[in-house]
């Protein structure tokens, strides 16, 4: 027998990823054989380093290395360099990837093999549990696309990593704010301990010579604090006084500078008290505070980011001489784009060839799949559902509707801000009543005994300080956010569990929200034995309704369809065995009967019917539905009883939410079907004249309505766009989190109007003590976190959110 006919009559895998190797690469020799170079160079690196396991793993998933086997052209366009690759100074480069099918340690040795393997790489570093790789190269000696596809033959399938630019800032900033908390601790520490043993010496005796020494040393420690970890503070005083404002900063800054000046004057004439273990603590203190909070209160993404996260980030552009990739965010108006059947559409656009459905669900909240035909208007983040089409792109990026969607959502977002200034006017008028007083204070002992006017006036801004009550709120806050968590409800700030503790109206979304989110056969009417016929038809098909029936006839008997025509938007049909099928709705079912027949009618019905024909009779009917969540009419009752008027906004049809407002007690009036985002956020608007709005959805559809809200909620399973506008995502399934989360709210609450009744207590106590001159600078100082402390026990000691029972 000859070679080639031997070759003919077996297919001989790649070694590497078992895909079949070309003819043009076989040799004669039936070891290790490789389908391409890059396969041949990871098959030797990895035996090489005896990690041969690598190949088990694989054989464990489905006996290959995944390999996508694209070029990645797209990685050296320019748009793509601009948006991702970062250039370090020295002639090298370094971008961040996202990488598919990481999993455990020896992916980290194998992916940092991209320096050994690749000429002009100089680093590869991975993090396994993010799974992002931050490569460093000269583009100049090798493009991205080739690290790209060195990548994607070991089986880590490279995607850029988005809102790596504004991540880097943010590492930035958290890295500057952690090295000043870490020098203001360190001299805090220093200043302590020095300060210890000057105390000690009060009360068993000390040399002049030696606290003269323990003073200067003091003084040399804290200036350094107050010149740069706290510089921070008197910069923010600085630009409220500009900005002629009264900021919470005003008197943290005057009682820094006052107790810093103070006891530099006392230490020089060596005499009077030093506040220098005081002001370095509260340095120390104040930048922790203040980075918690910065971190607690930062968004997790900008309108920006959610564009691209929403949006695919390759687009296959039709030119010419082929199809190619090219970054989504390169597309231009009038060039063609090619969308394959499960691809995400990257922009704005109208059909010109190609038959197929298209899941609008992303936009509208609409559970089944819209028809589309050459004419059609396509938008960018929704997905081609079933077939593939030529798009002629009409608007890309913020121009888009998704871009108008999400521009919306941003302005909303800024709506709250006179939330903000009110706090702020309230906080205000707090430190324009200390100031006061430390001025009356200093006024009154200046003509009562000028000595004492500075120190009673230092100890009356120290004591009066508005640490204790700035933290009342924050701390329970970040306590209940905390227990939260740990709940699984994901809480990004303290205005959310106000307005929950109250009440007003909470409107739902339906899809996703009280429903399950997913079609589901919740009927029968016909025989058991049409069930394999229908099922052999339905494997042919992607559409939603296919799948519901996968799931609901798992162990009918196996059968093959033939000759299979989809009917986009209307059924299916075939041949199984020697009869002939169709599925469909009622005016597709018409189409193959013999004779007409009065079941045909869904008309006033909450479900969608599914008619099969066989042989030209009508022979079942099927339900279909979106089942309702189980608990959502419990849920719904109790928040009712606590005070919430119930809304429902849907895409879905009217009929369907109308069933749905039914089943969980609401009324007809306080149901609106077939509603746009802009509708929703219309209604949102309306709303929000007569109160708190709360808005509950999974879509990003929901998204410009959550953001105009008071309070938006996103539920498990949503979309990330609505996830990242919402105030409060459920990462537990149902509507019972919802239930607990106002619970939550009210007890935590009442926690901080303690935490805030103490604060305030204690301020008017601490003001009466140092305006009556019986407390001086240093026992202020010491009382000060001694109030702070109570409201830290009060809020940590809190119970708001209950602990998961094991």
């Amino acid at each position: 027998m000859s070679t080639t006919a031997a070759r003919a009559r077996r297919v001989i895998e790649c070694a590497h990823c078992r895909l079949p190797v070309p003819d043009g690469r076989l040799d004669g020799i039936d070891d290790d054989r490789f389908c391409c170079a890059g396969c041949a160079t990871a098959f030797a690196l990895i035996h090489e380093h005896g990690l041969e396991a690598y190949y088990a793993f694989a054989e464990r998933r489905d006996g290959r290395v995944h390999s996508s086997g694209r070029g990645f052209e797209e990685f050296d366009h320019a748009t793509f360099t601009s948006l991702y690759v970062r250039e370090r100074g020295d002639g090298l480069s370094d971008v961040e990837l996202y990488l598919e099918n990481v999993h455990c340690a020896s992916c980290v040795w194998l992916v940092e093999r991209v320096a050994f393997a690749i000429p002009g790489v100089t680093s590869a570093e991975l993090d396994v549990g993010r799974a992002r790789a931050r490569i460093v190269w000269d583009r100049s000696r090798t493009p991205l696309s080739s690290v790209a596809r060195f990548l994607d033959s070991v089986g880590y399938v490279p995607h850029p990593f988005r809102g790596a630019r504004a991540e880097h800032e943010r590492r930035a900033e958290d890295r500057a704010a952690i090295v000043r908390i870490g020098v203001a601790g360190a001299i805090a520490g220093n200043v302590m301990m020095i300060a210890l043993a000057i105390y000690a010496g009060w009360f068993g005796g000390i040399d002049h010579e030696f606290e003269h020494y323990f003073r200067w040393w003091s003084f040399a420690l804290t200036t350094p604090a107050i010149l740069w970890p706290g510089r921070v503070f008197f910069r923010s005083a600085l630009g409220a006084l500009r900005n002629r404002a009264l900021h919470m900063d005003v008197p943290i800054a005057l009682a820094l500078g006052a107790g810093y000046v103070h006891g530099a004057i006392n230490t020089i004439r060596d005499a009077g008290p030093i506040y220098f273990d005081g002001v370095a603590t509260l340095i120390f203190l104040l930048l922790v505070g203040r980075f918690l909070q910065q971190r607690a209160q930062r968004a997790a993404v900008d309108a920006a980011e959610l564009l691209s996260s929403l949006a695919p980030a390759i687009a296959r552009v039709v030119r010419d001489d082929g199809v190619h990739d090219v970054p989504a965010e390169a597309v231009l108006p009038g060039w063609v784009i090619d969308v394959r059947a499960g691809d995400t559409i990257a922009a704005d656009g109208t059909v010109i060839s190609g038959v197929s459905s298209v899941d609008l669900s992303l936009l509208t909240g609409e559970s089944l799949p819209a028809p589309v035909a050459p004419g059609a208007k396509v938008f960018a983040g929704t997905v081609n559902a079933s077939a593939p089409l030529r798009i002629s792109v009409t608007k890309t990026s913020d121009a888009s509707r998704l871009g108008q969607l999400l521009r919306q959502v941003e302005e909303s977002a800024r709506r709250r801000s006179p939330i903000v200034r009110l706090a702020d006017r309230m906080a205000g008028a707090f430190i324009a009543t200390v100031l006061l007083l430390a001025a009356v204070t200093a006024a009154v002992w200046l003509v009562r005994d000028p000595a004492r006017a500075v120190d009673n006036a230092i100890a009356m801004l120290i004591v009066t300080c508005p640490c204790a009550l700035a933290l009342a709120t924050p701390l329970a806050v970040t306590s209940a956010i905390g227990r939260a968590a740990r709940r699984g409800i994901l809480i990004r700030g303290g205005d959310a569990l106000e307005t929950l503790a109250g009440r007003g109206t909470l409107i739902l979304d339906k899809t996703g929200t009280v429903t399950q989110g997913r079609l589901e056969v919740v009927g029968w009417t016909g025989p058991d034995w049409a069930k394999p016929f229908v099922l052999a038809l339905e494997r042919a098909s992607r559409h939603p309704v296919a799948a519901a029936f996968g799931r609901a006839w798992p162990l009918a008997q196996h059968m093959e369809a033939t000759q299979v025509q989809e009917s986009i938007g209307q059924g299916i049909e075939g041949t199984v065995g020697l009869h002939r099928v169709a599925i469909g709705n009622s005016a597709f079912a018409r189409r193959h009967l013999y004779a007409p027949h009065s079941i045909l009618s869904s008309a006033g019905t909450a479900t969608s019917r599914v008619f099969v024909v066989i042989d030209n009779e009508l022979t079942g009917t099927a339900s279909i539905e979106d089942p309702m969540r189980p608990e959502a009419p419990e849920a719904v009752d109790t928040l009712r009883r606590a005070g919430w008027r119930i809304e429902i906004l849907s895409g879905d049809e009217e009929e369907a939410v109308r069933h749905a407002a039914k089943a969980l007690g609401v009324s007809g009036a306080d149901a609106r079907g077939a509603q746009t985002p802009e509708a929703k956020r219309t209604r949102v608007l309306m709303l929000l004249e007569h109160g708190p709005v709360v808005m509950v959805g999974d879509g990003v559809n929901d998204a410009a309505a959550m953001a105009a809200a008071t309070v938006g909620i996103g539920v498990h399973g949503g979309a990330e766009a609505c996830l990242a506008t919402a105030d409060v995502f459920l990462a537990r399934e149902g509507l019972a989190p919802l239930v607990e989360l106002t619970v939550g709210a009210r007890r935590t609450m009442s926690l901080v109007r303690l935490g805030m009744a103490v604060s305030i207590a204690y301020n008017i106590v601490g003001a009466a003590l140092a305006f009556t001159g019986v407390i001086n600078p240093l026992i202020a100082a010491v009382m000060m976190p001694v109030s702070s402390l109570t409201v830290v026990a009060i809020a940590w000691q809190g119970r708001t959110f209950p602990r998961r029972a094991a």
